[in-house]
């Protein structure tokens, strides 16, 4: 199980020395082939196959590294991150299950219940947030959604090949005034989506990606 947020970030001092480094000539192996590899071998796994035992503290800070390596016009960091550690999953749960029926009030007890208990499934959960208040940088929403997205991106592959699955989940709650309120959201954030990490439980077959001719044309 992750580390609870005290513990964490005690140890955040000494696992500082860990970040990534840029590759020189000394790097042993075909940083281009083991590149393409790992990116294509990525998968998404759902919140639901994502056991214990999820990452280490250590193993976190090398997450959080990865995201801060996004590309990021103007370097606002224009997103945060805020970790759910298993002590305050019950809190989400209620919010979940609150933002359910605000939605639906004739919401039945089992999809109640199922909307609790999607708080509880992966090892380490964490909500990816978007900062896209009014500022003076002119830097773009769209440029600054961009940035995320390639945080997020760059979390999964660094989950990957530490050999854990990972997976983005989101849905009608992210919305909620009880999602914003749990995560003290202020004017301008937005909540995008959560990133699950854990050990795969079961895998499904992978999924052939489009030729890049689909989605490629020349001007």
């Amino acid at each position: 199980m992750s580390l609870p947020p005290e513990r964490y970030q005690s140890e955040r001092a000494s696992d500082a020395a860990t970040q990534w480094e840029t590759p020189d000539s000394s790097f042993d192996g075909n940083l281009s082939e083991f590149a393409q590899a790992l990116i294509g071998s990525r998968q998404n796994i759902s919140s639901k196959r994502l056991l214990d035992p999820g990452p280490s503290a250590m193993q976190i800070e090398q997450l959080l590294s990865a995201a801060a390596a996004a590309p990021d016009h103007g370097l606002l960091t224009p997103w945060r991150f805020v970790i759910v550690p298993p002590d305050k999953r019950a809190l989400l749960g209620e919010a979940f299950a609150l933002a359910l029926t605000e939605r639906d009030a004739n919401a039945a007890p089992d999809q109640i219940r199922s909307a609790r208990e999607k708080a509880q499934r992966a090892p380490f959960l964490m909500l990816a947030i978007v900062r896209l208040e009014a500022d003076n940088s002119g830097i773009p929403e769209m440029e600054r959604i961009v940035s995320l997205g390639c945080a997020l991106q760059n979390i999964l592959l660094a989950a990957h090949a530490m050999g854990f699955g990972a997976g983005l989940t989101g849905g009608q709650a992210m919305s909620s005034t009880h999602i914003r309120r749990l995560f003290t959201l202020i004017e301008g954030e937005q909540a995008v989506c959560y990133v699950n990490v854990g050990t795969v439980g079961k895998r499904k077959a992978q999924r052939a990606p489009p030729a890049s001719w689909v989605f490629t044309s020349t001007l």
